[in-house]
């Protein structure tokens, strides 16, 4: 049996952004206020500008961490089966009501499509008190694949 080789492919932000959009699993990377590394794994999309945007609440560690420190890494997984991934960074803002409730709507759609009920979901959104993060890409590695380096395989 043959094994896997791992890749990583070098891509245009262009090419980035077009492995982006239809995958929506990543782990965000903000930094706590003592230094070290915070995790949490989201649902993302990308929005018409350009940005990795997540849902999320005012109080999370994520949001709190990203009004001290816009900093963000997020490694994007891949959600159809085929292993590949890659991390981008950038600077991130996160925006709340009411400023987040149309960013909220362009986050919904990036992911989902189509709402059936665009005034019941803006209502759901003011009601739950919802934020949204917006990561500004300025530096991404390959895209990559697991497997074994090609001088071992």
């Amino acid at each position: 049996m043959a094994r896997k080789i791992a890749t990583t492919d070098r891509v245009s932000r262009d090419d980035l952004l077009t492995y982006l959009r239809p995958r929506h699993e990543a782990i965000l990377l903000t930094w706590r206020a003592s230094g070290g590394p915070q995790m949490s794994p989201v649902t993302c999309g990308v929005d018409d500008a350009g940005r990795v945007v997540v849902s999320t609440y005012p109080s999370r560690a994520k949001a709190v961490n990203l009004r001290r420190d816009p900093r963000a890494s997020l490694c994007v997984l891949s959600d159809d089966g085929d292993d590949s991934w890659v991390q981008v960074d950038g600077t991130a803002e996160v925006l709340d009501l009411p400023d987040s409730v149309e960013p909220l709507v362009e986050y919904y759609r990036s992911i989902a499509g189509e709402h059936p009920d665009w005034d019941e979901y803006r209502e759901a959104m003011v009601r739950q008190g919802k934020s949204l993060i917006r990561v500004t890409i300025e530096r991404w590695g390959p895209v990559a694949t697991g497997g074994f380096p090609a001088d071992v395989a």
